[in-house]
């Protein structure tokens, strides 16, 4: 086994990425990977909040020496200066996003790019608790759509009112796409996306990763109806372990330019 899989590095965090990623608990189920920092500068990883600003943080935070950022539930922000930055420093950068970070979407991603072509709607609900910032709830939805269906077009907000709001915008092959935020503590956070084909379609269900919560991935087809394999993991403990695998080998994850579109397609929001 190589030596890298022994590698351990060192975490930083603020005290609202603490909070808001469960960095402690995260780190803590890692203990072959990662160990909190003796003091600030001499972290590897620098863990902070996704509150407006935070692409100059982590550009600092790069620029000094830090080898590896994790940014919590980012605000959409333009991130081509991080992007350079990081790049130009060799440093990774990974997003702890509410539902697009959850271990489940790599298989939905699948399952649901390979049937896009003959999609005819993609329906989207976000739920989540009295309270929550209804632009944060909007680009929480979008990051987890946006992982699985690529870019969308032509978005719209139609209505925003006090406990919810309604968009639309459509596919790459032109089908329509419905998205609605419900805030509610009548059910459990999360996120259902579900896309209806010729013949079948993709169901998926995202919790919120509050806990190691299973996500759900259901196709159908001719076939009938296929339950993807069950994943019991937080997406915070996948986001560590997927800076784990691009620190040992030296490679830079895509997040950043999966952002951007979440980014682009919010600022054009008519």
């Amino acid at each position: 086994m190589s030596a890298a899989a022994f590698e351990h590095y060192t975490v930083q965090a603020t005290p609202e990425a603490q909070k808001a990623g469960a960095v402690a608990l995260a780190v803590a189920s890692l203990p072959e990977s990662f160990c909190p920092a003796a003091d600030e500068n001499s972290a590897d990883v620098q863990v902070i909040a996704g509150q407006p600003d935070w692409t100059r943080h982590a550009v600092e935070a790069i620029s000094a020496g830090a080898r590896g950022i994790v940014v919590v539930n980012p605000s959409p922000e333009n991130v081509n200066e991080l992007t350079e930055t990081a790049a130009r420093h060799k440093s990774a950068v990974v997003l702890d996003q509410r539902w697009a970070s959850n271990p489940a979407t790599a298989a939905a991603e699948d399952a649901v790019r390979s049937m896009a072509g003959r999609a005819v709607v993609l329906d989207v609900v976000a739920t989540a608790p009295v309270g929550t910032d209804s632009g944060a709830l909007l680009a929480d939805q979008l990051a987890a759509v946006v992982r699985l269906t690529g870019p969308l077009g032509n978005l719209r907000l139609l209505d925003r009112r006090p406990h919810g709001y309604t968009a639309t915008a459509v596919l790459a092959n032109g089908a329509p796409v419905a998205l609605q935020g419900i805030l509610s503590n009548a059910r459990p956070a999360s996120v259902t996306i579900t896309m209806l084909t010729d013949d079948g379609g993709a169901a998926v269900s995202l919790p919120d990763p509050v806990a190691a919560w299973p996500a759900t991935v259901k196709v159908t087809g001719p076939h009938g109806e296929l339950l993807l394999p069950t994943i019991y993991e937080s997406a915070h403990r996948a986001t560590w372990r997927r800076l784990k695998e691009h620190l040992d080998a030296g490679t830079l994850p895509s997040d950043l330019q999966q952002f951007a579109a979440v980014s682009e397609s919010i600022a054009t929001l008519t």
